[in-house]
C-alpha cells in the first residue's frame, strides 16, 4: 500500500509541476495579474489598383488610300508594379473605304486593364491614268456657230474627246492635235477643245495658273462672254440666256497669246460696242517662260474698272470716263471659256500642242490675299 501511496503521490508532484510550467508559459494564474504579450503584427501588401500605361507608337488618327496595304505599327505598356507587359492588338483595315478601328489592351497580374485606339481612315484610291473634266463645272462647246467654221478664221473642230482635253497629274490639259476629223458633215485636219463654265458672275477676281503652249499659229486664251450672249451651241445658250449677241454682251480677253504674233508676248483686251474687232481697249506684258512655266494671269473686276495683271504684275487697266451700254456692258454676269485655237497660219511643223491649266478659281470682289474662293476647279479629279 506505501508502494501504491508512494506513485500516486510521485505523479501529481508531475502533473503539477508540469501544469506550473504551463501556466508560466502561458501566464495564467488565479488572479495573479499576469498579462500576454503580443507579437510583432503581420505585414500587408497594399491591393494593385493601378492599370497600366498604354502607349501607341505612331499617330493616333491615320490616313491612307484605298488599295494600300496597312501595316499597323503597334504598342508598347509598362505596370508600376509589374513593369513592362504585353500588348493584344484587336481590329482590321479592310480594303474598303471607311473608319476603322485598331485597340489595344493590357492587363497586369492583378487584373487591372487599360485600352488605346487608333483611328484608321481609308479613302478612295486616287485615280490613275487621264480623268474626265468635271462635268459638274465645264461644257464642252463643240456646235460650229455658224454652220461651217468657227470665228476669227479658226481652222480647227472643237471635241469632248478625251484626246483633246483631260485632267492627269493634277492639271487641265487642253490639247491641239494634227489629225483629219469629221464633224457636223465638215472635216477639218485640226481638233482641239472649248470649256464653258457652268459658273457665271458679275465682279470679283479671277486667277488662272497656266502653261501656255508655243508654235507659230497656236492661239491659246482665258476669256469671258455675257452669259446673255446668243450663240448657238453655247453653254448658256442652251439653258435660255441667248437674248444679246456679241458685242453687246461685252467681252474679257484675260490672256491671250498669238503664237504667230510674238512669242512669249500675252495680252488682255475688251470688246464693246465701242470697240470690237481690232480693238483699242488693250494692252500686255512680256513673259519670258509663258511655255515653259507656270504663270498666274488674273482680272480684278468691279463696278468702276477692271485690271489685268500676270503673277501680280498688271499691265492693263480699263475704266471708261463714260460708263453706258455701247463702253462698259460689264454688269451682268459673264462665263469664263478655256480654249485652244488653231489659226490658218498654223506651222506645216505642228503635230500637237498642249495649254496646261493649273487652277481657275474666282474670288469676291475686294477679297483678301487670304479668302478662299468663291468658284474654284483645281483638277484634282
Amino acid at each position: 500500500m506505501t508502494i501504491k501511496t508512494n506513485r500516486v503521490s510521485s505523479t501529481l508532484i508531475r502533473l503539477s509541476a508540469a501544469t506550473i510550467i504551463l501556466c508560466g508559459l502561458l501566464a495564467c494564474g488565479g488572479g495573479g495579474g499576469g498579462s500576454v504579450q503580443a507579437g510583432p503584427a503581420p505585414i500587408t501588401t497594399p491591393r494593385d489598383t493601378t492599370a497600366p500605361v498604354i502607349t501607341v507608337i505612331g499617330s493616333l488618327a491615320q490616313t491612307i488610300p484605298q488599295n494600300l496595304s496597312y501595316t499597323d505599327s503597334g504598342a508598347s505598356a509598362s505596370d508600376a508594379i509589374d513593369g513592362s507587359i504585353t500588348v493584344v492588338t484587336s481590329g482590321i483595315v479592310a480594303n474598303a473605304v471607311g473608319v476603322y478601328t485598331i485597340t489595344y489592351t493590357a492587363t497586369d497580374k492583378s487584373g487591372n486593364s487599360a485600352t488605346a485606339t487608333r483611328t484608321i481612315t481609308v479613302i478612295a484610291a486616287a485615280p490613275t491614268g487621264p480623268q474626265a473634266i468635271d462635268s459638274g463645272k465645264w461644257f464642252h462647246q463643240t456646235r460650229l456657230p455658224n454652220g461651217n467654221n468657227w470665228y476669227n478664221n479658226e481652222i480647227q473642230h472643237y471635241t469632248n474627246r478625251m484626246q483633246n482635253s483631260y485632267i492627269s497629274d493634277g492639271t487641265l490639259k487642253i490639247v491641239a492635235i494634227k489629225e483629219s476629223f469629221t464633224d457636223q458633215n465638215r472635216t477639218k485636219q485640226f481638233t482641239s477643245a472649248r470649256l464653258n463654265s457652268k459658273y457665271a458672275f458679275t465682279y470679283g477676281r479671277v486667277d488662272v495658273k497656266a502653261k501656255l503652249p508655243q508654235g507659230f499659229g497656236t492661239w491659246p486664251a482665258i476669256w469671258m462672254l455675257g452669259k446673255n450672249i446668243n450663240e448657238n451651241g453655247g453653254y448658256w445658250q442652251t439653258q435660255g440666256f441667248g437674248t444679246t449677241y456679241w458685242p453687246a454682251t461685252g467681252e474679257i480677253d484675260i490672256m491671250e497669246h498669238w503664237g504667230s504674233r510674238e512669242q512669249n508676248y500675252v495680252s488682255s483686251a475688251l470688246h464693246t460696242p465701242s470697240s470690237s474687232g481690232n480693238t483699242y481697249n488693250v494692252g500686255g506684258q512680256y513673259v519670258a517662260t509663258a511655255s515653259t512655266e507656270f504663270h498666274v494671269y488674273s482680272l480684278d473686276w468691279n463696278a468702276d474698272r477692271m485690271i489685268f495683271s500676270v503673277d501680280g504684275v498688271e499691265h492693263y487697266t480699263y475704266s471708261p470716263n463714260v460708263k453706258n451700254a455701247s463702253t462698259w456692258p460689264f454688269d451682268a454676269d459673264q462665263y469664263l471659256l478655256l480654249n485652244f485655237a488653231i489659226e490658218p497660219s498654223i506651222a506645216s511643223s505642228f503635230n500637237e500642242g498642249e495649254m496646261e491649266v493649273d487652277y481657275v478659281r474666282v474670288y469676291a470682289p475686294n477679297a483678301s490675299s487670304t479668302a478662299d474662293p468663291v468658284w474654284a476647279d483645281e483638277f484634282n479629279n
